[in-house]
């Protein structure tokens, strides 16, 4: 799943060569494209993104394209009421309020609001619990429904439903809980060793349980105790033994974006790449936001190939791995 650059799609966009000759498996939409200072990317009206994702599906021939965004409510949105898109609440201020109808409204909102756009897939709900609310990636900035476990279950469940309604699938995130974190993972090394806790599976359990998780998304995140060398989105032990395993996940298994720094400082994206595929990841997230590289494509084939020939990597578990994405692809249709 890769950015893109334009706000429109052109012949010439090295995406259009991505979806028609390599079998691109979807997008992600942004409204900034930090890695060029541009305050516009992929979003500056309704109209406009309608057009874009109809085009990108026309590119489309064997699959429907996965079209992503992040779209959770308050201050972690794409469609900004700026840019004329409805006003949603953030999933902090759902939870306090803990009013079902209210979360029913807002999910509702959003998932109306993509499903007229042409967007077929939320990467959210964030399910971390918010146990350190000072947390600048997760508490300061309201993603969390609650600290409680059973108010956060009742109003994810809630936004997954809605969305579910509209045929949008959604995305359980960032497994196995961000919510303790004192750092940002989109800015280097965030180690939850010391501070995360069991309770904080506690949401992805009850809701797998649910058969509400279409996905999950691991984060970029050190636990010494989980893994004593990999970051959990590139470890075998959190994503195959726990996630899939403790938790019985069967579905498809996506990446955060793996040019965040907490990967980039410490691997290069060919490597990140295959060890996420190798320990269980079905796709992979290459946002082109925080690093532009429009043909990074040309690197990342060669590179599982070249893996898969030394016997790193098994076929078997691309095989599973794309059996995974047809089948979410599947609700779409």
């Amino acid at each position: 799943m890769l950015g893109f650059k334009g706000a429109e799609l052109t012949p010439e966009n090295p995406i259009v060569n991505d979806i028609h000759h390599k079998n691109l498996g979807g997008v992600i939409l942004f409204d900034k494209l930090l890695a060029k200072h541009k305050t516009k990317n992929n979003i500056t009206s309704p109209a406009q993104v309608k057009t874009l994702t109809r085009s990108l599906q026309q590119q489309a021939s064997s699959s429907p394209l996965l079209i992503a965004i992040d779209q959770e409510g308050g201050m972690v949105r794409r469609l900004k009421t700026e840019a004329g898109f409805p006003k949603t609440e953030s999933p902090e201020v759902m939870g306090r309020a803990d009013d079902p109808t209210l979360t029913a409204i807002q999910a509702s909102c959003t998932a109306a609001t993509l499903k007229h756009l042409g967007i077929n897939f939320n990467l959210a709900p964030s399910v971390d619990l918010n146990t350190f609310p000072d947390n600048p990636v997760i508490g300061k900035l309201g993603r969390s429904f609650s600290a409680n476990s059973e108010t956060l279950v009742r109003h994810a469940a809630i936004w997954i439903r809605e969305h579910k309604k509209q045929n949008i699938l959604s995305c359980l995130k960032h497994f196995p809980g961000h919510g303790s974190s004192r750092t940002d993972s989109h800015l280097g090394f965030t180690d939850i060793s010391a501070t995360w806790q069991e309770e904080e599976l506690t949401p992805f359990k009850l809701l797998i349980e649910q058969q509400l998780a279409d996905c999950v998304m691991p984060g970029h995140l050190f636990h010494g105790d989980l893994d004593p060398e990999y970051p959990t989105s590139l470890s075998a032990n959190v994503v195959n033994t726990l996630l899939r395993g403790t938790l019985g996940f069967t579905g498809l298994v996506i990446t955060d974006d793996l040019q965040m720094k907490a990967i980039t400082d410490k691997y290069g994206i060919e490597e990140a790449v295959c060890l996420a595929l190798a320990a269980g990841a079905d796709m992979i997230i290459i946002g082109n936001n925080l690093k532009y590289e429009p043909l990074i494509m040309d690197r990342i084939i060669p590179a599982v190939l070249a893996r898969i020939d030394e016997g790193v990597l098994e076929e078997t578990r691309i095989y599973e791995a794309l059996q995974r994405v047809k089948t979410i692809k599947q609700k779409l249709e």
